[in-house]
């Protein structure tokens, strides 16, 4: 079983497509500067750390602006 649920992290985000750049930019900062916002992760992998942070709020974006 995948955790956390693809359900629940679509909740915190407006897409899919959202979701994917989001854990995929952090999973390279994570990779590069480990300064993991998750005391104790459920995954040992960047990205699903990245998807860890998503679901318990920790981490913070902005949409750009679409004109």
């Amino acid at each position: 079983m995948l955790y956390p649920s693809i359900d629940i992290l679509v909740d915190k985000v407006e897409s899919k497509y959202t979701l994917v750049t989001l854990a995929s930019k952090r999973a390279r900062m994570l990779r590069e500067v480990n300064d993991l916002n998750v005391e104790k992760p459920f995954s040992k992998k960047f990205v699903g750390q990245a998807l860890e942070e998503i679901v318990s709020d920790s981490l913070e974006y902005e949409l750009p602006s679409t004109k």
